[in-house]
């Protein structure tokens, strides 16, 4: 199947199936997988246009409402989490939509921006594993979320346990993120799960349905975005290649709502560790294509 977006020709069984293969267990950590989706449209399929960010949200659009819907089943979404992701990564992702487009459209200087964040972001995680030791993590599996109220901070009771994040501390991190997740295409709150465990020290079992609800709404707006800026630049791929975006939707569907009904299961360091092996591996890559050169 011939694609005219991106390109590129692909078995039409192809993306869902990685699709699901990455969703499956991103979504325990609260990552919707675009960020993985990513390197493997742009190394393996050639997408390397500005419009492979846009299909990337397209994908964040259809695949994140089941693992939504599993976590507000399970009564593990922190609301007053996840309104203020949703605030404060919306303005970010246009922001970082116009930085792709003007700043980062070639192949080679992009790949280096995916490889920085995805590096950073793998070393926020293994210090964090590092730091906690081998300790027990993580609540009895039939925990659930209980508010609390604090001013001005952002609180709840998970497992019989107190946990607490400033909302403006929240808020900041949150737009940081929603900059380099509208300009990676991985929606704002894509990535804002593993800041909120290894900077506030949230448990990963609570973040992950507050931050696939941010990934949801802010991909939204961006693929909105993506889609109505793209006459202004007749001579540039930017609007997103919607059969192939779907196609990868779909299977990330399935993977999210099956990797959300099994996180209960999962220890926390496993999850952790899982996901630094993911974004470093990658990000390795790009460094070397760029230092080295094809």
């Amino acid at each position: 199947m011939y694609f005219d977006v991106a390109g590129v020709e692909v078995s039409p069984w192809l993306p869902p199936l990685v699709g699901f293969a990455i969703s499956l267990f991103t979504s325990m950590g609260g990552v919707s997988g675009a960020f993985l989706l990513l390197p493997f449209q742009v190394s393996v399929l050639g997408f390397t246009s500005p419009a492979v960010s846009a299909t990337n949200q397209v994908f964040n659009v259809v695949a994140t409402p089941s693992g939504i819907y599993r976590y507000l089943r399970e009564g593990r979404m922190v609301w007053p989490l996840a309104w203020v992701i949703v605030a404060g990564t919306l303005p970010g992702v246009a922001l970082g939509a116009l930085l792709r487009i003007a700043l980062l459209p070639g192949a080679r200087d992009f790949k280096l921006f995916v490889a920085a964040v995805l590096l950073y972001i793998g070393l926020q995680l293994g210090r964090d594993i590092l730091s906690r030791g081998r300790r027990s993590e993580g609540p009895p599996q039939n925990a659930t979320v209980v508010p609390a109220r604090i001013p001005s901070r952002i609180a709840y009771r998970y497992g019989g346990e107190l946990f607490t994040a400033n909302r403006w501390g929240v808020f900041a991190l949150a737009l940081i993120v929603g900059v380099i997740g509208g300009a990676y295409g991985i929606g704002g709150g894509a990535i804002i799960a593993p800041f909120l465990v290894s900077l506030f020290a949230l448990p990963v079992h609570t973040v992950a349905g507050a931050a696939l609800l941010g990934t949801l709404v802010t991909s939204v707006a961006g693929v909105a975005f993506y889609h109505f800026i793209a006459p202004v630049f007749p001579d540039m791929a930017v609007a997103p290649d919607w059969g192939l975006g779907l196609l990868f939707g779909l299977g990330g569907a399935a993977g999210m709502y099956s990797g959300a009904r099994l996180q209960r299961y999962v220890p926390a360091r496993t999850l952790k560790l899982l996901l630094v092996v993911c974004l470093v591996g990658p990000a390795v890559g790009y460094v070397y294509e760029f230092f080295v050169g094809k």
